[in-house]
């Protein structure tokens, strides 16, 4: 029988869905690798091919599965298309979505502070890898970001390996380090641009700024990343789908 994992009653498909979410945590299929099929799936847990396929599209829904037409599903990556703006929330005005182009303007190894240590689970002094960047859409500053990681996390992460990495940021830290991002929580506040911010950005002092403040999330709900974005949106909003 399949072991519950809580004393209160869950579908099977549900229960499924858990163990599949295990065997992403251990790691016993890497981003990008397909998993085993539904048939083989339904046999390893005992169980019909429709539970199985029920559960794996609750993955699919929630981006930690991507299924490809005749070829299966795969773990996904934040390389995938469908999943390459999920947390990248801001939209142009007119047009679509476009990558923005990355520059690294700051990486350091610091120390946490106790604030951190109490967001990102780690002990205050443990060490920290800080980097701030500029997210440029067609030639204009548009975020302003600071990123703090805990660097035992991610250990051997330096300014090259950023700079010379084409992708997003979160690709890399699944790729180089085996740490997916699943899930964030946003805080959003207006704010007025400081002088330094408003210098990088390109706007007046104390212009108008959405300041983002966000805390990732890998398998098992450990928090492995928190981040302060500055977002100009003269000509970008910030997008939300709510249900």
């Amino acid at each position: 029988m399949l072991a519950m994992s809580s004393p209160t009653f869950s579908p099977l498909y549900r229960q499924i869905k858990e163990l599949l979410l295990d065997s992403l945590r251990a790691g016993e299929w890497r981003p990008g690798e397909a998993i085993p099929s539904e048939i083989e799936l339904a046999t390893r847990y005992r169980v019909s091919q429709g539970t199985v396929r029920k559960a794996i599209d609750e993955l699919a829904g929630e981006n930690l599965l991507v299924r490809r037409q005749g070829k299966g599903t795969f773990v996904a990556t934040h390389g995938e298309r469908q999943v390459r703006f999920r947390f990248l929330r801001l939209s142009p005005d007119a047009g679509e979505p476009v990558a923005p182009e990355r520059r690294l303007l700051d990486f350091r190894r610091a120390r946490a502070g106790a604030e951190l240590a109490r967001l990102l689970e780690i002990k205050s002094g443990d060490p920290a890898l800080v980097l701030r960047r500029l997210l440029v859409f067609g030639g204009d500053p548009v975020v302003l970001e600071e990123v703090w990681l805990p660097g035992n996390l991610f250990k051997g992460l330096s300014a090259v390996a950023i700079t010379e990495h084409k992708g997003a940021l979160y690709n890399l830290f699944e790729t180089q380090f085996g740490t997916r991002m699943v899930r964030a929580e946003e805080k959003l506040k207006a704010v007025g641009a400081d002088a330094p911010s408003a210098e990088l950005l390109g706007v007046a002092p104390s212009h108008a700024l959405l300041q983002v403040e966000r805390l990732s999330f890998t398998y098992g709900d450990k928090p492995v990343e928190w981040r302060r974005g500055l977002y100009k949106t003269d000509r970008h909003h910030y997008r939300s789908e709510l249900g």
